[in-house]
């Protein structure tokens, strides 16, 4: 389902005249910091979510700082309805510059205990549904010949973690996918990257209790986790357009964890 709601261009007419993006999971944690980012840097931004309310209140903040956004409910388990949503977008703002694939879901377990529909429904969301995203953005940003996408990775796709076969998987196979784009669309002046997060301070994070993030900072060497906006600095280089010569790069925000 897709329910979108803001302030829309007129019918036929491209009243968007700043560039536009798409950022998936933008109710809260690192979307969040993210859509809030983009607007601050003169983006209109479409926040995509299954939280109407998550939306609203992030749009408010946006709207509150002389940003412009809109709203857009959707669920990415239904692929079709988010390559809709996709393509509605660039109907209606006459565009589609940046398209953020924050979004994902963890269905964690050890891998001789992990079931099939654990294992699909998170490469489902995670890889899939980020693959129709990017095709259906692919269209309207050959026409213009300016593309940002970036796709949210996790040092758990490049180390691999125990506990979460299925999550590192799809996070692997994201750098795979976003390789491939970046030499498929160079020609086009559309840039792919990745953005692998390390441990951040977001509800996930915050489900781990104080005593194992106690045991994880002193392996971190700047001693502390990472906030969202730290990711979402990152995400706003690489959309900017200062980024245009850097594609098919994976950019690890960790603190110096992985190093």
């Amino acid at each position: 389902m897709i329910c979108m709601r803001g302030v829309h261009p007129p019918s036929g007419t491209s009243a968007i005249d700043k560039r536009v993006a798409i950022v998936t999971g933008a109710s809260r944690g690192i979307g969040r910091a993210i859509a809030l980012k983009l607007a601050q840097d003169g983006k209109h931004v479409m926040l995509v979510a299954r939280s109407q309310a998550g939306l609203d209140a992030v749009a408010a903040e946006i709207s509150a700082s002389g940003g412009s956004a809109e709203c857009s409910v959707c669920d990415l388990a239904d692929t079709a309805a988010f390559a809709a949503l996709v393509e509605n977008v660039a109907e209606k703002c006459g565009r589609l510059d940046i398209l953020v694939n924050n979004a994902g879901i963890t269905k964690d377990g050890l891998a001789m205990r992990m079931s099939d529909e654990d294992f699909d429904a998170v490469l489902h969301v995670n890889l899939k549904s980020v693959f129709v995203g990017c095709r259906a953005a692919l269209r309207p940003m050959m026409r213009a010949r300016f593309g940002r996408i970036i796709n949210l990775g996790s040092i758990s796709g490049i180390n691999g973690n125990a506990g979460q076969a299925n999550y590192s998987a799809s996070k692997a196979a994201l750098i795979g996918l976003s390789k491939t784009l970046a030499k498929e669309m160079g020609g086009k002046s559309i840039t792919c990257n990745v953005v692998a997060p390390g441990f951040i301070e977001t509800d996930m994070t915050e489900a781990l209790g104080a005593q194992i993030k106690e045991q994880i900072i002193p392996s971190i060497p700047l001693r502390r986790l990472g906030k969202p906006e730290d990711i979402a600095a990152a995400v706003a280089f690489l959309a900017s357009d200062d980024a245009g010569y850097l594609t098919g790069q994976v950019i690890v925000v960790d603190g110096g964890l992985s190093c």
